[in-house]
């Protein structure tokens, strides 16, 4: 199931926004599409039922789009928001809160379906699992919520998203052949593997991580780190590696 927000407090653009989704050619089985007319109740709602992708608008009352978005991101690293606005001036501060794209009014059908194809494909990408042997049991792990895998002696840890750590025997290599740059998966350091998407900020010598952990950065791995962070967030993960 793919789960869409529209939010905008234009009644008649949602529905312009909304008929062009239902004649989306690529659209997933069981799509669901839910629209706001405010940021509120587009908050309330996807932290009780997530939503993949949300499409909203940055000018409106009250709770503008990028504070609505500063919101959302606070719980949620991983949903698919996109901007759609009658101005380009806020283009800079939508990379603050990690957005998507950003289409400008009036969003063609064309530009509109070309974007939730990309963003449909990276969904996907999200449900990918791996499964996991525990030193007691074995477990399905859902790749986007993997933060990183650190090597400690003989075990491998695996930390969370929600927090969580999940301890393995299997060692690092077998790790670093399953999750690859096409996952968003970067080794950094003998030891380390991270999740780029779960990165919040980076200097040369060391990675702060949406966890508050800081992970090392080997100096023989800059270079190449700094091709695959961009290659992630810009959308060529794979061509530079």
């Amino acid at each position: 199931m793919l789960r869409i927000a529209v939010c905008d407090d234009n009644s008649e653009f949602i529905k312009q926004i909304t008929d062009i989704i239902g004649h989306w050619e690529h659209k997933p089985e069981n799509t669901v599409c839910e629209t706001f007319e405010n940021g509120d109740e587009l908050i309330d709602t996807h932290r009780t039922a997530p939503f993949d992708i949300i499409l909203l608008d940055i000018v409106m009352p009250m709770l503008n789009g990028i504070e609505t978005a500063k919101e959302i991101r606070q719980k949620d690293k991983n949903v698919k928001i996109v901007f759609l606005t009658s101005s380009s001036e806020f283009a800079v501060e939508s990379y603050t809160v990690k957005a998507n794209n950003y289409l400008l009014k009036p969003v063609s059908e064309k530009n509109l379906l070309d974007c939730l194809d990309e963003l449909s494909e990276e969904s996907n990408k999200n449900l990918r699992t791996i499964t996991v042997k525990g030193i007691h049991t074995m477990q399905k792990l859902a790749m986007a919520d993997i933060i990183y895998i650190e090597a400690q002696n003989k075990h491998i840890v695996f930390t969370m998203f929600d927090g969580t750590k999940i301890e393995t025997t299997e060692p690092l290599h077998i790790w670093e052949e399953k999750l690859t740059l096409d996952n968003g998966f970067f080794k950094c350091h003998r030891s380390y593997i991270v999740n780029i998407n779960h990165i919040d900020t980076y200097m040369s010598k060391e990675i702060k991580m949406h966890s508050g952990d800081i992970i090392p950065i080997a100096r023989s791995y800059q270079k190449s780190f700094d091709s695959a962070y961009f290659a992630v967030f810009f959308g060529r993960a794979g061509e530079d590696a």
